[in-house]
């Protein structure tokens, strides 16, 4: 059983979005799909608009983030989600 690493960036509709309440949502959506949550971060990106990074960890067998990253962009204040990087996990 293998585990990969995915990386995901949302972007918040404006810069007077709740970043807080979104990663949340995010990580307890992530955790209903069957990932672990790692890391979350944010990064300025333009215009005062920052967005979240969430690295999380998922069995490779789940297979594509697609579903997850419908129900992530359906969250109120999301306006993309985008995975930046899968890895397999070593070790």
């Amino acid at each position: 059983m293998a585990t990969v690493i995915v990386s995901l960036k949302i972007m918040p509709d404006s810069p007077e979005t709740d970043l807080g309440a979104i990663a949340e949502a995010a990580s307890e959506k992530i955790s209903g799909f069957g990932g672990t949550v790692g890391r979350t971060d944010t990064e300025p990106v333009a215009f005062g608009i920052k967005s979240i990074n969430i690295m999380f960890s998922m069995p490779e067998e789940k297979g594509s983030t697609e579903d997850l990253e419908n129900e992530i962009s359906e969250i109120d204040g999301v306006s993309s989600v985008q995975v930046t990087d899968v890895r397999r996990a070593v070790g």
